[in-house]
């Protein structure tokens, strides 16, 4: 069992073995955003603040690093959770175990907003095709200032591929159909403040070049640790996590 990643036979190339592996929200309590996402998702924890997701015969990870700060504007990354038929019933059983209910301008949409206990946003989606083989997050939405570019820009990251979305939404999708929709939507302002939540991948062998060379930028030169942190071409951060030991 691996992490939500890799090409099935015969899919497109990329540049090296490449996988999304953790979602990741900084939190001022770990612990308690932790909680409540493994409630809410079904995650079981799996060490160092995070919880796996399981996915058929593949996860992913949900991890929470603690920051002094609470959310701000950083909100380029958020999860629409699946609601499908039961949406109502969904949204009470999201309130009970302390979300609340947000109004972020969205209007009279077929979703509901919500916000977890530290204030950042998500959706429980109304009932769709595209989203009835994704487990419990139906998408992952990603503002981005050119949805055909970066489209492109993570398949070629992760191996993903197109798929059938919301209509003007650049939509990718694990070849083997499994997991959430990685939505790149058109965005409402620049990227001026760090994000919220990110995602980190897993790799084998790409190197820096090779990343530069798709249109990713890095963000933070530390030494010493197992990460790396770029951009995306649309400054969204992510990071590339070094080759597991395991």
């Amino acid at each position: 069992m691996t992490a939500l990643g890799g090409p099935a036979p015969g899919g497109p190339a990329r540049i090296g073995d490449v996988h999304l592996e953790n979602i990741v929200w900084d939190a001022r309590d770990p612990d308690r955003l932790g909680r409540f996402w493994a409630a809410a998702l079904g995650a079981e924890p799996a060490g160092d603040d995070c919880h796996r997701l399981h996915l058929g015969d593949t996860w992913l990870d949900l991890c929470f690093q603690p920051v002094p700060d609470g959310p701000d504007d950083g909100r380029r990354l958020h999860l629409d959770v699946l609601g499908g038929a039961s949406q109502a019933a969904r949204v009470d059983e999201l309130l009970a175990l302390g979300a609340t209910r947000a109004d972020i301008g969205q209007g009279e949409v077929p979703w509901v907003v919500l916000a977890d206990p530290e204030g950042n946003p998500f959706c429980v989606m109304d009932d769709r095709a595209e989203y009835r083989a994704t487990g419990p997050i139906a998408a992952l939405p990603l503002d981005s200032a050119d949805p055909d570019r970066d489209a492109r820009f993570w398949a070629a990251l992760t191996g993903w591929v197109p798929a059938e979305g919301t209509p003007g939404i650049r939509t990718l999708r694990h070849p083997a159909g499994v997991g959430p929709l990685l939505e790149l939507c058109p965005e409402s302002a620049p990227h001026t403040t760090k994000n919220r939540l990110h995602l980190d991948v897993r790799r084998t062998s790409p190197g820096d070049d090779e990343l530069r060379a798709l249109g990713a930028q890095p963000v933070d030169e530390a030494e010493g640790l197992p990460w790396r942190v770029y951009a995306d071409p649309s400054g969204n951060e992510f990071c590339v996590l070094d080759p597991s030991e395991g």
